[in-house]
């Protein structure tokens, strides 16, 4: 038997980046790109490379091209750190796997390093498959936990909640990571809210600005533990306003989360460095009437507007204009539960 899993890419709507730093997010499962995982039993356990982990090229150009768009990681070292955080978490809860092993094959279309999740769906398809395979239960709410330690522990690479939360979850999540809920219960308060309340949203990204998890984002993490009072009063106002759009979103008042939007990327802009590109991606949406914020940490934008299939078309073109592609969100139906 084949087992087939799958974790689709996601779009912070606001709060972020607050997820790692107690606030509130809200986030949006986008089916447009996914990664897929098929496992199957075998003599012994294999992970099938794809062509994202090439070892082989026609040139030092060829080389010095596969860097720029992939890094220097590929998915294997993420699938083989998610089997080893596996085993150990079911080690830890006494639990004994059958002897039995596996072939993992991976496949994703994701665009690389530019603030969709690609790296976090492939972990989590792989979780999903490992836990199918072996019949272990993990509850969907430490699930993200564990998800995330693939990377944070194993790789050493900074990441919040919120990615492997709605990739969890599907959907539209908001999502509270106070910090006494967090330290009480050992993970955020999730609440999924409806997709037929969001207003129009479109999505842009330049595969030129990708830049990989493994890279710090302005020192984000050491300003806050050292109490920089600037710091400290946007992750309080990252979650202000993602409260403030989760109450319009519950109320069925979905456009007026479009200044938050903007004020979200503003408060950003106030204490991170923000690129020449990124920037313009922001800005291009913006001179539409678009309100634009990041979707992630850089790399792709995501845009809320009026509904207007022109004024679309223009704000389209204009990123086409500048080597962007822009689709229009498919949201991806949680599964019940």
């Amino acid at each position: 038997m084949i087992i087939h899993t799958q974790a689709v890419a996601r779009a912070g709507l606001i709060g972020n980046p607050s997820d790692g730093y107690f606030g509130k997010t809200i986030s949006v499962a986008l089916r447009n790109f996914g990664a897929q995982v098929a496992c199957y039993e075998s003599p012994r356990v294999v992970i099938l490379p794809t062509r994202r982990d090439r070892l082989e090229f026609d040139s030092v150009d060829s080389l010095v091209e596969d860097v720029r768009r992939h890094g220097y990681y590929g998915a294997v070292r993420l699938i083989k750190a998610t089997i080893k955080r596996f085993g150990d978490e079911c080690r830890a809860r006494g639990l004994r796997l059958a002897s039995r092993n596996f072939t993992i094959e991976y496949t994703t279309d994701i665009p690389v390093r530019v603030g969709l999740a690609g790296s976090s769906a492939i972990i989590t398809s792989v979780m999903r498959a490992l836990t199918s395979f072996y019949e272990v239960e993990i509850p969907d709410t430490l699930l993200p936990n564990l998800i995330m330690s693939v990377e944070t522990e194993e790789l050493g690479i900074a990441a919040g909640l919120q990615d492997r939360v709605i990739q969890v979850y599907e959907g539209v999540v908001f999502m509270d990571f106070d910090r006494q809920q967090m330290q009480q219960h050992g993970h955020g308060a999730y609440e999924s809210l409806s997709p037929d309340n969001l207003p129009p949203l479109f999505v842009a990204y330049h595969e030129t600005l990708a830049e990989g998890t493994e890279v710090p984002h302005n020192n984000l993490r050491a300003r806050f533990e050292a109490s920089e009072a600037g710091v400290l009063a946007a992750m309080d106002r990252f979650a202000q306003l993602a409260q403030e759009a989760r109450d319009h979103i519950v109320a069925g008042r979905g456009e007026r989360i479009a200044p938050l939007m903007d004020a979200n990327f503003d408060q950003r802009a106030a204490i991170c460095l923000i690129s020449e590109g990124n920037r313009q991606l922001v800005e291009t949406g913006r001179r539409h009437g678009a309100a634009v914020k990041f979707a992630g940490s850089g790399g792709a934008v995501i845009g809320c507007y009026d509904g207007d299939p022109k004024r679309l078309a223009r704000i389209r073109a204009d990123y086409e204009a500048i080597g962007a592609r822009l689709f229009e969100p498919m949201i991806q139906k949680p599964v019940a539960r």
